[in-house]
C-alpha cells in the first residue's frame, strides 16, 4: 500500500504540473492580456501604451519564465514607474515586494485580484470555506437519500416500487441544476414566499438555514438520482449472486440476508461514485451560487472570469485540479479497502 501511495502521489504531482501549465497558457492568451492592459490603463490608452504596460510588468517575458514566477521558482522583479522612476508593484492596491523575491504558489502567494482589489489569498480561503459548508450539507442530504432509494429499488428489482423509484431517479438526474434552481426559486420564493428573498442574500448577512435551503435542495436532487441508479444496479447484481441464494436456502430471513450479506458488497461500487461527486459539486456550485448569489467558490470563479481577473482564475483552476486529484486518490484507497479482491502490488 505504501508503494501504491507513493506512486499515486508522484502521478498527482505530475498531473498537477501539466494541468496548471495548460491552465496558465490559456488564461495568458493575447486577448486576455490585452483586456488586462486596457483595464489597468486608461480606457483611451493607445496600443503602444498598453504594450508598454504589459512589457513593464513582465507579461512579455518568456512564457516559462512567467510560469516559473507564478509557481515561485523564479524571482519576481520589481517594476519601475517610467514617469517618476520609483519602484512600484504591478497593481496599486496590492502590497507587492519592491525588490527581487521568490513569491509564488509554493510560497503561498496566489497573486493579486484585479477585480476585488486585494490579494487572492485574502478572499480564496473565505470563499472555499463557504462552499465547503454548502457541500457538506449537500452530501449529508444526498448520500443517505440516494443509498436508501437505490437499496430499496435493488432489493425488489422489477417490482412496482422499483419502477417508481427508477422514474424519480431518472427525472432528477435529467434535470440540470440551473433548471431546478429556477423552478425552486419560483415556487418557494415567489409563489409561496417562504424564503422572502433571504436565499438571495447568501453569506453577506451570515449563513442561515434559509439561505441554505434552495442551494442544498438544488444540488442534492440532481446527485441523488445518479447515485441511486448506481446503487440500484449494484444491489440488484448482488441480490442475484450465488451466495445470496445459498444464504436464503439456509433459512436466513430476507432482512438478515440484505443487512449482513448483500448491503456491504453492494455499496462498494457506489462508494467510488459518491467520491466522484466532489468534483461535480465543485462545478455545480458555480451555477447554483450564481443563481442564488451565494458568496462561495463558484461565485468567486464567475467574478474572476467575468472581469478577466487572471491571477484569481489561475488560483481557482489550481484549487479545482487539486480537489479532483485528492478525491480520486481517496476513492482508490477506499475502494481497495472495501473490496478484499483487490490487491495492490
Amino acid at each position: 500500500m505504501l508503494t501504491f501511495l507513493v506512486r499515486r502521489l508522484g502521478v498527482m504531482v505530475l498531473t498537477m504540473f501539466f494541468l496548471s501549465l495548460v491552465v496558465f497558457f490559456f488564461v495568458n492568451l493575447e486577448p486576455n492580456l490585452t483586456k488586462l492592459a486596457t483595464f489597468q490603463t486608461e480606457m483611451r490608452a493607445s496600443d503602444q501604451e498598453k504594450e508598454s504596460w504589459l512589457a513593464r510588468n513582465g507579461y512579455r517575458d518568456n512564457f516559462f519564465v512567467r510560469y516559473g514566477r507564478w509557481i515561485g521558482v523564479f524571482q519576481k522583479l520589481p517594476v519601475t514607474d517610467p514617469t517618476t522612476g520609483e519602484i512600484v508593484g504591478r497593481f496599486r492596491y496590492c502590497d507587492e515586494a519592491k525588490e527581487p523575491v521568490y513569491s509564488g504558489i509554493l510560497q503561498g502567494d496566489f497573486g493579486c485580484s484585479t477585480a476585488l482589489k486585494t490579494k487572492v489569498e485574502n478572499r480564496l480561503p473565505e470563499a472555499l470555506a463557504a462552499t465547503g459548508i454548502l457541500m457538506f450539507w449537500v452530501m449529508l442530504v444526498m448520500v443517505p437519500c440516494s443509498l436508501v432509494i437505490g437499496v430499496l429499488a435493488g432489493m425488489r428489482e422489477g417490482s412496482r416500487l422499483d419502477r417508481w423509484l427508477s422514474v424519480l431517479s431518472i427525472t432528477s438526474t435529467a434535470t440540470p441544476e440551473y433548471v431546478s434552481g429556477i423552478i425552486f426559486s419560483v415556487i418557494f420564493a415567489t409563489w409561496l414566499k417562504v424564503l422572502n428573498g433571504s436565499a438571495a442574500t447568501a453569506t453577506s448577512e451570515g449563513i442561515s438555514f434559509y439561505n441554505f435551503t434552495l442551494p442544498v435542495i438544488t444540488l442534492a436532487i440532481y446527485g441523488i438520482g445518479y447515485i441511486a441508479r448506481m446503487t440500484r444496479a449494484s444491489m440488484a447484481e448482488v441480490m442475484s449472486a450465488q451466495y445470496i441464494r445459498t444464504a436464503r436456502l439456509k433459512g436466513l430471513s430476507f432482512r438478515a440476508v440484505v443487512l449482513k450479506h448483500a448491503l456491504r458488497n453492494a455499496l462498494i461500487a457506489p462508494f467510488t461514485v459518491i467520491m466522484l461527486q466532489f468534483p461535480w459539486l465543485l462545478s455545480g456550485v458555480v451555477v447554483v451560487e450564481a443563481i442564488f448569489r451565494y458568496q462561495g467558490f463558484g461565485n468567486l470563479l464567475v467574478t474572476a472570469a467575468s472581469n478577466n481577473d487572471i491571477d484569481l482564475v489561475l488560483a481557482c483552476g489550481l484549487v479545482s485540479v487539486a480537489v479532483v486529484l485528492v478525491t480520486q486518490l481517496i476513492s482508490d484507497i477506499g475502494y481497495a479497502y472495501l473490496n478484499p479482491r483487490i490487491r495492490v502490488s
